[in-house]
């Protein structure tokens, strides 16, 4: 037992396309808005589920940080095209109900629900930027 209260406050996914990446997840997965700053002519959104005010998602330009070479840019910008660079699981208790709604939302689907060999049943989607979002059902 731990007296250690931690909670996941934030994930960061990137993003490339401000309006895109807003309607994905406002109305297609159904997320509040719960910042949207714009800088320099790029944009920061924070995003989460209405009823867990306590946990986001930050989408964020990948080229914000001044760090980044041009060769570390290409191989990021790749890697969003193919799908590759980064992702996140989200649970439902209705994998059914919360595809058919995905679907009727036109997301990218790359897998239907399917009962995995480890025992969870999943499906999994892109969003506008290419990140990789498996919805696993929980009971």
């Amino acid at each position: 037992m731990s007296d250690t209260d931690i909670t996941i406050h934030q994930a960061y996914l990137p993003h490339d396309d401000h309006e895109a990446s807003l309607a994905f997840y406002r109305d297609t997965l159904g997320f509040e808005v719960r910042n949207d700053v714009e800088y320099q002519g790029m944009h920061w959104l924070t995003v989460g589920p209405v009823d867990q005010p306590g946990t986001s998602i930050v989408l964020h330009p990948p080229f914000a940080d001044p760090g980044i070479t041009e060769e570390e840019r290409r191989t990021i910008a790749e890697m969003m095209a193919k799908g590759t660079y980064a992702g996140i699981n989200l649970a439902t208790t209705s994998l059914d109900r919360t595809f058919e709604r995905l679907q009727a939302g036109d997301a990218e689907v790359v897998q239907e629900p399917t009962q995995q060999p480890w025992g969870i049943r999943d499906c999994a989607l892109r969003d506008p930027a290419g990140n990789m979002i498996r919805i696993f059902e929980v009971r």
